[in-house]
């Protein structure tokens, strides 16, 4: 009992490990797209950098995903449309409207849709006062951070509208991935078949938003770097691991890392950037924080007592 114990206290603690390194990674692309944005598309960034993300994959885990019923391929087929076309397609176009840094806040909103829809979909615990508060303290600084984004900075809350819908999006693909990781397939090759679908649901965007190879951007350094960047990085990398860790801690409790994500952002913004962050939008940042530490204040309390419990009952089987 006490190597069971073991074991999955190991597993745990590489599942927030696995979180800890995804959110500090995905905290700096918002800087990356926002530098690749002055010659790329948005709709091009997301196809090169997926297209890489994907070749990685499957040089890493070339092995093929056997079908065993449709409703099973449905999940990944979803997963592909709202993990990976949805969503960057929303984030890349809200980038092109906004700072990097309102993106980032922003988008720390997903844990509470992934609670919402982990609670009706997962048989998660009840929602409580706790968390409805903690939801309404949050709501008024994304509010703050649209309202400085829109007067101080003259920019057009369109940006601010599509990040909030690319948090929702990504809560969607939070509970799908959780779903998919109960099939016990291998991580790698999941993440890699969701992008495949992923890619197959951009062919239509290609054709609307005007796609252009011209692969002789590249040549230019910075571009280059930051494509790079995003796809074995932010793309194959980073889905990988975030996935591993939704199998482990399940989706509501790994969506908690995204908390860290804005300030990364802001600071990343900052210094590679050089964006105006003025008193309005760090009160925003603050509420927006405080806002999400007390709706998940019962999760993080409920880990406290089962490490707690855990110790105890090591100590005890030592007697």
């Amino acid at each position: 009992m006490i190597g069971e114990l073991k074991m999955n206290n190991s597993k745990t603690i590489f599942g927030h490990l696995s979180a800890f390194i995804t959110v500090l990674i995905w905290g700096t692309t918002f800087v990356s797209t926002k530098v690749l944005l002055r010659d790329f598309l948005p709709i091009e960034i997301l196809f090169f950098r997926f297209v890489i993300g994907y070749i990685t994959l499957l040089l890493v885990y070339p092995k093929r995903i056997k079908m065993v019923n449709l409703k099973q391929e449905l999940y990944f087929v979803v997963a592909g449309l709202f993990g990976v076309t949805l969503y960057f397609l929303l984030e890349n176009i809200a980038l092109t409207y906004t700072f990097a840094s309102n993106v980032g806040v922003i988008l720390s909103i997903v844990p509470f849709f992934t609670a919402i829809l982990a609670h009706v979909f997962l048989d998660s615990e009840k929602l409580k006062l706790r968390f409805l508060i903690g939801f309404i303290v949050s709501i008024i600084g994304i509010i703050l951070i649209g309202f400085n984004g829109k007067v101080v900075l003259k920019l057009n809350p369109l940006g601010d509208i599509l990040a909030m819908l690319a948090a929702i999006v990504w809560a969607v693909y939070c509970i799908i991935m959780r779903k998919i990781s109960e099939f016990q397939y291998n991580t790698i090759g999941s993440t890699r078949k969701v992008f495949f679908y992923g890619l197959l649901f951009m062919i239509p965007a290609l054709f609307i938003f005007k796609f252009k190879l011209s692969l002789e951007r590249f040549t230019s350094l910075p571009s280059l770097l930051n494509i790079l960047y995003l796809g074995f990085g932010a793309s194959a990398l980073c889905f990988v691991t975030w996935n591993f860790s939704v199998k482990i801690l399940g989706a509501v409790k790994t969506s908690v890392y995204i908390y860290i994500v804005p300030v990364i952002t802001v600071i990343a913004s900052a210094i590679l950037l050089h964006e105006n962050i003025t008193a309005l939008a760090v009160v925003g940042t603050v509420f927006t924080l405080a806002g999400l530490f007390i709706s998940e204040g019962n999760l993080i309390s409920k880990l406290r007592r089962r490490y707690v419990i855990r110790e105890k009952d090591e100590n005890i089987g030592g007697l």
